[in-house]
């Protein structure tokens, strides 16, 4: 998904440094179906991402208060999964809303925007 997400947005933002005679009404409903895709997956990357955080925070608690080391081991082992999750959906974020601006511009080409 990474390499897809930062290949589709950089084509867009070369499409848009060139200029030029392309039919834009239609790169632009590409676009808007194409952030809809993205957003899909940034929902479910944050509903895991979200669940990953509870169940640390709940292991944390148990090995806290149970002083157990198997709830060690588990916080430990979810925190190895989290941190990649965080990042994954860190990228998610930050490219759909890089996503929105490219947006306005071909909006801005289409002439739809005032």
């Amino acid at each position: 998904m990474k390499k897809r997400i930062l290949w589709y947005r950089n084509q867009i933002d070369d499409w848009l440094k060139q200029g030029g005679e392309r039919e834009w009404n239609a790169v632009l409903e590409e676009h808007l179906q194409q952030i809809a895709f993205f957003q899909h997956e940034r929902l479910i990357h944050l509903i895991v991402t979200v669940l990953f955080a509870a169940l640390e925070f709940l292991a944390i608690g148990f090995f806290v208060v149970t002083d157990n080391l198997g709830f060690g081991m588990l916080a430990f082992s979810l925190l190895i999964l989290l941190v990649p999750y965080i990042r994954h959906y860190y990228l998610l974020e930050n490219e759909v809303q890089k996503m929105y601006g490219q947006y306005d511009k071909l909006l801005e080409l289409c002439g739809k925007k005032g």
